[in-house]
């Protein structure tokens, strides 16, 4: 896909300036955007790999990681700016060869998230509108807001299930929520055959099934976390679109926030423009909760040794038996002060999610002491 709101073209590169010869994946040094030295813009006749039926090859395990340092709303003070200056570029890549050196060097591993090996001169995830910013929510998008669209990042209240997230329960992200590069888990793996594309994403161990055989959307009385997507290949873009969502997801990182309606179609486009990169453009429509379409670009790129791994998302997952627990333990520490008079303790710490520390010196200890 090419033109304003799909890949930077090779020239509106060389307009900008950012065109440079290609830098080793692993260089943190990155004198230019990794965009810009993506094959297809080195090389207008590049062409990508392709399966033995002819198809484009998407296989293989991405990741977003990449897209770390870029923010999905755009900065105001960018204006309609898609792309940084090279003086911005500079910045940003000195932060991230900062944050590499920090993760790999100094972190422990209880500190560290993972990080990727490219900097990309994106000014934001939003490329439409645009202002590169998510359009206003509308009246009856509003409406839905509820304390269970934060879970367990918001401070409850926890009664029953139904008020955590489909993220805090371990059963899906969403299509976005899955691919929005967060702390961890930024992993998809992509297989092919000539009538079925499979995208498995790393965290929450979702799959999606992607048809090409042309057969129809499901009914519309049908509702999927995941919707249903038919994909076809138009030129070297495989596009998908999806339907039948359910209402129970967000538009957010781990699919969190303000839920969408069951109304709202993706449409996707996966465009291999280098060996290591694909670039992802998905279009989301819903009038029943944004005022307007939008349009959100990653790219997808591997990195060094990445495996995916099994997700065990309930092992040692205490989010939702501690959070009900605990609201029993204030509901009783609230009938405990009234029957006695006595003010009505806070129902949670000052300090938002976390558990205020003791007072007494002695209630710590030294985990590394084997005590």
């Amino acid at each position: 896909m090419r033109g304003t709101v799909g890949f930077v073209s090779s020239s509106a590169i060389v307009a900008s300036g950012f065109l440079a010869a290609p830098l080793s994946a692993q260089d943190g040094s990155r004198s230019a955007p990794a965009e810009s030295q993506a094959a297809a813009v080195a090389d207008a006749s590049w062409q990508p790999p392709r399966t033995s039926w002819g198809h484009p090859s998407l296989e293989g395990i991405w990741s977003t990681d990449d897209m770390r340092s870029v923010p999905r709303d755009r900065p105001e003070k960018f204006g309609a700016r898609a792309s940084l200056t090279p003086e911005e570029f500079a910045e940003r890549a000195k932060r991230d060869s900062e944050q590499r050196d920090n993760v790999v060097n100094e972190q422990t591993f209880s500190a560290r998230g993972e990080v990727g090996v490219r900097t990309f001169g994106y000014s934001s995830l939003i490329i439409d509108p645009p202002n590169g910013r998510m359009p206003a929510m509308t009246e009856a998008g509003l409406a839905r807001r509820e304390p269970r669209d934060q879970g367990t990042f918001g401070p409850g209240p926890f009664d029953d299930f139904g008020d955590f997230t489909l993220y805090d329960r371990c059963i899906t992200r969403g299509i976005l929520g899955s691919l929005f590069p967060v702390i961890y888990g930024n992993g998809l793996r992509i297989v092919q055959n000539p009538t079925t594309v499979a995208l498995s994403y790393e965290m929450i161990h979702d799959t999606r099934v992607i048809r090409l055989d042309g057969r129809p959307q499901l009914e519309d009385g049908i509702r999927q976390y995941l919707g249903s997507s038919r994909g076809r290949w138009d030129g070297d873009t495989l596009v998908v679109e999806t339907e039948n969502l359910t209402d129970q997801t967000s538009i957010g990182p781990n699919g969190n926030g303000t839920r969408h309606s069951d109304g709202m179609k993706i449409t996707e486009r996966f465009t291999r423009v280098d060996p290591e990169m694909i670039e992802y453009v998905a279009t989301l429509e819903d009038p029943v909760t944004y005022t307007a379409p939008f349009t959100i670009r990653m790219m997808l790129t591997t990195q060094p040794n990445y495996h995916v791994y099994e997700y065990s998302c309930h092992e040692g997952n205490g989010a939702v038996a501690h959070s009900l627990s605990g609201e029993r333990a204030y509901e009783r520490a609230v009938a405990e002060a009234r029957a006695k008079g006595q003010p009505l303790p806070e129902r949670i710490p000052s300090a938002f999610n976390l558990a205020p520390l003791p007072e007494d010196e002695d209630a710590f200890f030294d985990i590394n002491a084997g005590e």
